[in-house]
């Protein structure tokens, strides 16, 4: 509920601190006093547009903040948490407009657009006007009232679930659709590439093996020819080779009859190379007998390495990067399927969804075609109530015309009324009176308050038009809505502000060069003061007086 509203420098109120209270609050006064401004502030805390004029002359900003509980408004919390905004017992939302004509919005201090304040604050009052109905005029609201009033909120939130996971898919089958001819090709490419990669069986290893044969056999005829003059040189030339020339050198060092450390050391080196040309012959040796002149195999190989080159350029890799390309694609095939079969799985399951579906929402409007019978015939209780016995109030079930899921359910929820006899219903917008809209919301209201998730209510000269007893009427269905939560009602009739749990009393003080708003709160004699001034008397008529006293005791 609205627990507190601050208002600076707006229009006539230049301060205005007001604390206000579950229960219903009257607020009287004089015409011009500044009843309707205060109301016309918080709805700029609510989301209407702004306007530079507002401000009071003189000053460079207004700026209004309406503080809310709620603890038990759980529509307004999931709302802010939803938004990542703040969401504590309290809620603050607040409007800022400049001399400039430039208008900042928060809620809990932090900046939003006018329209995240327009839907939050469609969560915490309800303005009711004799011109404008904030949200009765709205079909979504009708919708909610009577889920609301007969229970069937969660099943209408499972049909909405339903329908937006119902679109949800439609969507992936539609843009799968759109796509299938391009996602087939690739497809069938990704297939093609793969069965190459498979018929060509390269393994991790292979390329770096194959690529040192090739080059082996390649260069057989040139190796063996070198690796035998080397041979030659180390050891088969019968004119000269190394270990016959390291041989004579070491007999040559033998033979000398004084030998120096010098000499000795140079003898040892000579000794060990000529182990190590010896065993360098024998290597060789080997490598040369290991040469294979192999035109067959080579051939194979010059085959085998063209394939790998040729499918490595073909996907731009490297041939020795093939394998693992190869262990890609089929990771990739083993989890993809053509567009056709993706197609047939999301049309089959399209088709559960839909069926789904149909059943939340045709048990939806089974429950609520019984419900609007009983919403309306408590509306027309009501509305007789209100001296409007000739109007007929109903529940209008629009089915659909679309066959696809709707978000709303199967049909769509409009509250008609007739005012006359003989006179074919209407939509509430239609309705040409304003007191009789007044009237017909008050009735609604009063019903459906039980179970609206809506806190607040606002009455602004809902009562203009009526006296004598539907006067006393209104202000008790009034107060019994008071009883069940917040009601604000700016009224002129002793009838209604009679029976108010609180009473704000509006009053102008004019000062030499301005005029301000003051907000008192009246009680005991105060208050009966104020009932006798609004029944036309004032404190020293004593019938006024005893009869102000006679409706506040009733």
């Amino acid at each position: 509920m609205l627990s507190q509203l601050t208002i600076s420098n707006y229009a006539i109120v230049e301060q205005l601190d007001l604390e206000l209270k579950s229960g219903m609050t009257v607020i009287t006064g004089e015409t011009g006093a500044g009843k309707s401004i205060m109301l016309d502030a918080l709805a700029l805390t609510l989301g209407d547009r702004a306007d530079k004029d507002v401000i009071q002359p003189g000053q460079d900003k207004t700026e209004i903040c309406a503080s809310f509980d709620i603890k038990s408004n759980t529509q307004a919390q999931h709302w802010l948490k939803e938004q990542d905004y703040i969401a504590d017992d309290e809620c603050i939302l607040r409007r800022v407009v400049t001399a400039e004509g430039r208008s900042k919005a928060y809620i809990n201090g932090s900046p939003v657009t006018l329209n995240e304040l327009k839907q939050l604050g469609e969560m915490l009052v309800d303005i009711h006007s004799q011109h404008e109905h904030q949200s009765l005029l709205k079909t979504s609201t009708h919708q909610r009232l009577l889920d609301d009033y007969y229970g069937t909120s969660d099943l209408a939130r499972q049909v909405e679930e339903a329908a937006q996971t119902w679109r949800s898919h439609h969507l992936k089958l539609e843009e799968l659709e759109n796509l299938a001819e391009e996602h087939n090709a690739r497809f069938e490419l990704q297939h093609y590439q793969l069965k190459e990669l498979n018929e060509l069986n390269l393994t991790t290893d292979e390329y770096p093996t194959l690529e040192d044969e090739h080059q082996q056999l390649n260069h057989a005829e040139s190796i063996l020819s070198s690796l035998q003059a080397a041979i030659e040189l180390c050891r088969d030339n019968d004119e000269q080779n190394i270990q016959a020339t390291l041989g004579q050198v070491k007999t040559i060092l033998e033979d000398m009859p004084y030998c120096s450390p010098s000499m000795e050391t140079a003898y040892e080196l000579l000794s060990t190379a000529l182990i190590q040309v010896e065993e360098a012959s024998s290597e060789l040796g080997q490598a040369a007998d290991g040469i294979d002149m192999n035109p067959a195999r080579l051939e194979e190989l010059d085959d085998r390495l063209t394939a790998i080159h040729q499918l490595a350029r073909k996907h731009k890799v490297k041939p020795e990067e093939l394998p693992a390309f190869h262990h890609q694609l089929q990771d990739e095939m083993g989890s993809a399927s053509s567009a056709d079969e993706q197609i047939e799985k999301l049309k089959q399951e399209l088709k559960e969804f839909e069926s789904a579906y149909h059943e939340l929402a045709d048990d939806l409007s089974k429950k609520r075609s019984s419900g609007a019978g009983k919403l309306s015939k408590a509306i027309n209780v009501q509305l007789k109530k209100l001296d409007m016995d000739s109007a007929n109030f109903s529940v209008a079930l629009n089915t659909d015309a679309a066959s696809t899921p709707n978000t709303k359910g199967n049909e769509k929820i409009e509250f008609l009324v007739s005012t006359n006899p003989g006179q074919s219903p209407k939509p509430l917008i239609k309705i040409a009176s304003g007191g009789e809209l007044s009237r017909i919301s008050l009735a609604i209201q009063v019903v459906t308050a039980q179970t609206s998730s809506i806190p607040s209510l606002i009455f602004d000269e809902v009562d203009v038009g009526i006296g004598g007893t539907v006067a006393i009427t209104v202000g008790e269905l009034l107060r019994q809505l008071g009883d069940k939560g917040q009601v604000l009602c700016v009224t002129h009739q002793a009838q209604v502000a009679s029976q108010g749990h609180h009473h704000l009393y509006v009053s102008k003080l004019a000062g030499k060069n301005s005029i301000s708003t003051k907000v008192s709160e009246l009680g005991g004699e105060e208050q009966v003061i104020e009932i006798a001034r609004m029944l036309g008397g004032n404190a020293e008529n004593e019938s006024s007086m005893a009869h102000a006293r006679e409706m506040m005791a009733s």
